[in-house]
């Protein structure tokens, strides 16, 4: 197995190998602007630290949110984009999961939580590192504050809201490696991964103007 992971869920761009026994190369850049100019250089990056070329990849793993729609998508497209070249599977995970996985948390439950901008969060209670108790969900901080009272959280959006995630623990944004030793880990146990599909939760910021006219010519 060469495991190729990627993604572009959260601020974080990040890309790593893992083959099949452990990661063998990983690379992280945090900027909320650049997913589609830094990813593929970061592949590129990844692959030369490894010392190997891209159609040496047997399989393909890419984070699927729940994140913005701008940032998400590029992830997703690249991975298939990938997928479709070199003739290989194209699978998708929870991007946080990939952050419950690597978690400094020795055991639950506990809170993950990113940032999902307009002043709410993505996020999702765990049992452990590897057992999701709830579905991802978008909401208020203070909206949920009863449903996490007492539970150490983990991520971005739980650093941003203290008052109501006041044990906030690293890492801040999920890491490839994280992500691609959960998949490794999911593929040995035969475990059938899910399709790589948006979690999007929420419809995308940009919108078509209320009252737009279309203007044809004559």
């Amino acid at each position: 197995m060469l495991l190729l992971a990627l993604d572009t869920a959260t601020p974080a761009v990040t890309v790593a190998l893992h083959d099949g026994t452990a990661v063998i190369a990983s690379s992280s850049q945090v900027d909320a602007r650049r997913h589609g100019e830094l990813l593929l250089p970061a592949v590129d990056r990844v692959l030369a630290e490894a010392g190997v070329s891209l159609d040496a990849v047997t399989e393909i793993v890419t984070g699927t949110g729940p994140g913005p729609y701008t940032g998400l998508r590029v992830g997703l497209m690249t991975a298939d984009t990938f997928g479709l070249a070199l003739g290989v599977p194209v699978h998708g995970l929870c991007t946080l999961d990939g952050l419950a996985y690597g978690a400094d948390i020795e055991k639950g439950p506990f809170v993950v939580a990113t940032d999902a901008r307009r002043k709410e969060v993505y996020w999702a209670v765990y049992e452990d590192s590897r057992t999701r108790l709830t579905e991802p969900a978008v909401d208020r901080p203070a909206d949920i504050a009863e449903k996490v009272a007492g539970l150490p959280a983990v991520g971005a959006g739980a650093l941003l809201y203290p008052d109501t995630f006041p044990v906030a623990h690293e890492p801040e944004h999920v890491s490839a490696a994280a992500l691609a030793s959960l998949a490794a880990e999911k593929l040995a146990a035969g475990e059938e991964l899910p399709a790589p599909r948006p979690l999007y939760l929420r419809r995308p910021d940009a919108q078509v103007p209320k009252n737009y006219k279309v203007v044809t010519p004559k």
